[in-house]
């Protein structure tokens, strides 16, 4: 059974409309998390609140793959490059690792990884599994065994560069022997328990920072602009990954690892093979058993696929490998008071219930608010009406218990009724916004009330606007939730609608009270925030889509929907001239594979809506649209070619298929149109198959497939 979730239900029986709603919350929570812990090592919440954000995140995601948000946190690694480092474009980018929490769902992964390569549960297929550091990846470059470059993972794509300061680190080599002519080592910072302590004595004793813990220690002597700070800190260094390699190192993962230690690197002695997930989870189990006494921080243990050919086959999503999955160690419980239940109103306008608590520890954080999840939560039901923690309501006044590994914000799991005040009540959900005064109103099948005042209710105004300049989104430096909430309640450089971002140089220019005069800005920070402004007029047509807050489009949706139709003309031309459910603009758009009817409609109404066309006729016109560019690379025959697989295929499974022909550029449908390049028919291909043939359209069997893209 999945565990109860944001909206208080299990994630098997969320409903679309709560599902967008929790992703929306949990990107906007996470990519907090990731700036306070890459960006400024100031974590605010524990690792295992961040991997149940993560995690909760995910089977939604997976649950509801149409509702995928271009800001979903799966689409994101790290966090922002520190400006007070130069950047590093990583020639291959540093991508995070799926999570697994149960011993379920290392079954899961292995039948996953299984089921892609085609292979049954009595064929061999060996693992790593090697404990998780808890400290900051870094990346390694040696060009003719010489370290020239050391970088920080940063988003994954751009690093920091910290050459100078790797160069003290005495773990890591200077030169190597017998190394490739280019060869990029990948590991992880951190620091010994016995270094921390010592680092932090000596720091109280000089009356300086202290730091929280060993990672936050290791992150922040990493990450010093003065490269002697960092000679002086007992950084230490476990290699296991690689990057841009000119040749092989090995066949094998474990290959690999021995090949790292030979070039003189220090590389994890905990790491072993395992024949089969009974394995994988004996030796969690040891390393589990021994983690107090290993000396420093770990959060979890990597499994691994051991055959690098097989991880090739295996490829990756978009920010996670499918060979390698991380078994994290349990979070941690607390009990506190419910001093309050305040309502928070979303950029949909859902009203949230939020538990302001006497602050209390959990997992080493401080945690002073929590999520209610909705009405039924609180009133300890299911959207079924069944009970939940066998009924008990939850009021103010109330001893409950804090979860960390919840959701965006640490949830409440039970109460205490033995300490229930006497003079407790039940809360009584309110059933109008307390932002606007407009009707709150819970549509049948919706465990979500919402605030019906669209955008007259400043709430959702300016929550559809901070999700507009959000990272995944505009991303205007400078321009963030803070500024935003200064523009739109400023009456005389006011900020209501995306287009008047784009009017603000204008308008301050004209205005006497220009914005260089007030609290908080100067001519130069006024200077940099335009010309960030003006930076952005040119947007690709997926981050503008995505921008615009259409329900249920996410990330992966507008990706979609901007790959399929490459222009913001001809984006805008099928919407307006699309109807729900007939004709052929709505076929069209629900024959984009991953696109569906829920998404379609909820697209095509935006710009169906009056005050909403005109909202971004207003927009559009400050932008120069880019169009969407496909993947392609030079050699591929099926590069920009719409794809159709129908049938059972025998050498491959439909998802590697899929994945082969996204990365040669292809496009990739779920149905046959007068669109459709080739047809790639399997045994058992039915109805696709005839209308390729009624149109005309190429078919080919699997064999031809693999022989056209090179892969027979």
């Amino acid at each position: 059974m999945a565990e109860i979730g944001t909206a208080g239900v299990s994630v098997d029986d969320l409903t679309e409309a709560q599902a967008a709603v929790e992703l929306a919350r949990l990107a906007a929570a996470i990519d907090a998390a990731n700036r306070a812990y890459h960006t400024e090592d100031a974590p605010e919440i524990s690792d295992a609140g961040y991997d149940a954000l993560k995690r909760r995140n995910a089977d939604i995601e997976a649950r509801f793959p149409l509702l995928k948000r271009t800001d979903s946190p799966s689409e994101q690694v790290g966090g922002a490059v520190s400006e007070g480092f130069g950047k590093v474009v990583h020639a291959v980018r540093m991508l995070s690792l799926e999570n697994a929490f149960g011993r379920d769902e290392v079954a899961a992964f292995d039948e996953r990884v299984r089921r892609f390569l085609n292979l049954g549960p009595e064929q061999a297929l060996t693992y790593t599994a090697e404990p998780k550091i808890d400290g900051l990846s870094l990346s390694l470059r040696y060009e003719n065994g010489v370290l020239v470059q050391a970088a920080t993972r940063g988003d994954g794509e751009v690093g920091e560069n910290v050459t100078a300061n790797a160069r003290t680190i005495a773990d890591i080599p200077q030169n190597l022997v017998s190394a490739p002519p280019v060869l990029e080592v990948r590991g992880e910072v951190y620091m010994s328990h016995v270094d921390f302590q010592a680092l932090n004595a000596r720091a109280a004793a000089e009356g300086s920072k202290v730091f929280a813990n060993p990672r936050n220690a290791a992150a922040g002597s990493l990450r010093q602009l003065d490269a002697t700070i960092t000679k002086s800190r007992p950084l230490r260094f476990f290699a296991y990954a690689w990057g841009e390699v000119s040749e092989p190192l090995a066949a094998t993962q474990s290959g690999v690892i021995a090949r790292f230690n030979e070039l003189g690197f220090k590389t994890n002695p905990l790491t072993v093979n395992c024949s089969d997930t009974e394995g994988l989870l004996s030796q969690y189990d040891r390393i589990g058993a021994g983690r107090a006494d290993l000396g420093y921080d770990i959060d979890g243990v990597v499994y691994k696929v051991d055959d690098l050919e097989l991880q090739r086959r295996l490829g990756f999503r978009s920010t996670t490998p499918r060979w390698a999955i991380a078994h994290k160690f349990p979070a941690e419980l607390a009990w506190t008071r419910l001093l309050a239940i305040d309502i928070q109103v979303g950029r949909t306008g859902a009203l949230s219930p939020v538990a302001r608590l006497q602050p209390v520890t959990v997992g080493g954080v401080v945690v002073s608010n929590a999520t209610l999840h909705n009405e039924d939560y609180i009133a300890g039901r299911d959207s079924t009406g069944a009970a939940i923690r066998e009924g008990r309501d939850i009021r103010v006044g109330d001893w409950v218990e804090v979860y960390r590994a919840g959701d965006v914000i640490p949830k409440i799991r039970d109460v205490d009724l033995a300490r229930r005040p006497a003079a407790a009540m039940p809360y009584v959900f309110p059933d109008k916004c307390p932002e606007c005064g407009s009707d709150a109103v819970r549509e049948a099948g919706d465990a979500v009330r919402r605030c019906t005042g669209g955008m007259i209710c400043p709430a959702q105004a300016i929550e559809k606007l901070k999700h507009f300049v959000s990272r995944a989104a505009f991303d205007i430096e400078g321009l963030g939730a803070k500024q935003i909430e200064m523009f739109f309640a400023d009456d005389m450089l006011p900020v209501r609608e995306p287009a008047d971002i784009f009017t603000l140089a204008e308008r301050d220019a004209a205005n006497l009270a220009k914005l260089s005069h007030r609290d908080g800005f100067g001519e130069k920070s006024v200077t940099k925030l335009f010309q960030a402004i003006e930076d952005k007029r040119q947007i690709p047509l997926a981050r503008l889509i995505f921008a615009l807050g259409i329900r249920h489009v996410g990330e992966t949706g507008s990706a979609l929907l901007a790959n399929h139709y490459v222009s913001w003309a001809a984006f805008e031309r099928a919407m307006t001239e699309a109807e729900v459910g007939q004709g052929p603009e709505w076929e069209e758009l629900n024959a984009i594979d991953g696109v569906g009817s829920v998404l379609a409609a909820s697209a095509i109404t935006t710009f169906h809506q009056a005050h909403e066309r005109a909202s971004l006729d207003r927009l559009v016109a400050q932008l120069q649209v880019q169009d969407a560019v496909m993947a392609r690379t030079a050699d591929s025959p099926v590069s920009g070619k719409t794809v159709v697989f129908t049938g059972t295929l025998e050498k491959m499974t439909r998802a590697e298929a899929k994945a082969r022909a996204e990365a040669l550029g292809a496009k990739v449908s779920g149905s046959v149109s007068a669109k459709t390049d080739l047809v790639v028919a399997g045994p058992g291909a039915g109805s696709k198959a005839r209308q390729a043939e009624a149109l005309g359209v190429e078919m080919i069997d699997e064999d031809s497939w693999l022989r056209l893209i090179g892969a027979a």
